[in-house]
């Protein structure tokens, strides 16, 4: 065995696992002020009881840690190496007791968040995520956009702790489905379709469109708009000649862009720029909204998950007084 093996350490290996943290943390203010008046009055006790915390301390570890000077407190060997390590050991302990609660604050960990194509492009969302991110920029995010299906069934499998989803769930067992808000959905015509009048028509009737060719996103993919619009239809009297069928609303406004037919979105997605696309507001069709919903497990969401229902909550209410 090499000498290095052999040294025995500056102090006992037969630290008490009990050893109150307290003792250390007076201990080091000693050892930084090197004179217990000066560290009384930084702690804030007064000096003989410290240095029977000091005393206490050399008894439970069976060395000295100090020389007692006439002026002052010296460092031994034993003290030093103290010192060191005691000082690192509440440094780390310190700022893991700071994560911790960061952690159970929701400002440190992890959140995986998912939504559906037309909750990704509604500005309510990016509001959402930028407050969180401003409140816990430490929380490492991860996204997954799909269809609500999926991110339900993402959720029930734990690969999600929120989503943000259009549809009614069919079956919310262990769920809480939250709604954020309520939109109008508009018309989405091509630019150079007479209905459009050429981009200066504002308004348009739901059964104007009665005898127009509907291009809808599939319906797995968004069964409660899908269904929401037919009844919508069907209340103005007309069931609509569904020709084609898109997997994503981008590729919905596409289609329309190029003629193929008409189509009915939420009112936010006029904010996507498609060239050749005119948007119209509907009359005559009160029951046509879009509801955004929020959805996580019930009973079973993370800290930062809460913070995020939160900031969703706060920005929800905010709209409603508006």
């Amino acid at each position: 065995m090499s000498n290095i093996c052999q040294t025995p350490y500056p102090y006992s290996i037969d630290m008490p696992p009990s050893i109150d943290l307290r003792l250390l943390r007076y201990f080091i203010a000693v050892a930084e002020e090197g004179h217990l008046t000066k560290a009384a009055e930084r702690i804030g006790i007064q000096q003989p009881p410290l240095s029977q915390q000091i005393r206490l301390l050399e008894r439970e570890l069976g060395v000295t840690l100090f020389n007692r000077l006439p002026r002052g407190m010296e460092l031994t060997d034993s003290g030093t190496a103290l010192f060191n390590d005691a000082r690192a050991l509440l440094a780390q302990l310190d700022t893991t007791v700071a994560s911790v609660r960061r952690i159970a604050q929701g400002k440190m960990g992890r959140i995986a968040v998912g939504f559906t194509e037309s909750a990704s492009l509604h500005p309510f969302v990016h509001s959402v995520i930028r407050a969180f991110r401003a409140d816990a920029p430490d929380v490492a995010m991860t996204v997954e956009e799909s269809n609500t299906n999926e991110l339900i069934e993402a959720l029930r499998a734990k690969r999600l702790d929120l989503a943000f989803v259009r549809s009614p769930v069919g079956d919310s067992g262990g769920l809480t489905i939250e709604t954020m808000l309520v939109e109008d959905m508009v018309a989405a015509l091509p630019i150079d379709h007479p209905l459009a009048e050429q981009g200066k028509r504002k308004s348009i009737a739901l059964h104007a469109l009665a005898e127009e060719s509907f291009i809808m996103t599939r319906r797995p993919n968004g069964p409660g708009l899908y269904d929401t619009i037919i009844a919508a239809c069907h209340a103005a009297g007309f069931s609509p000649r569904v020709i084609q069928e898109a997997r994503k609303n981008l590729s919905t406004l596409s289609l329309v862009a190029a003629g193929v037919g008409v189509a009915v979105i939420p009112a936010s997605m006029t904010r996507v720029n498609a060239e050749g696309v005119v948007y119209l507001k509907l009359t005559g069709a009160a029951e046509l909204k879009a509801p955004l919903h929020l959805a996580y497990r019930t009973g079973s969401i993370s800290s930062a998950a809460r913070l995020m229902r939160e900031e969703a909550l706060k920005l929800s209410a905010g709209r409603k007084r508006r």
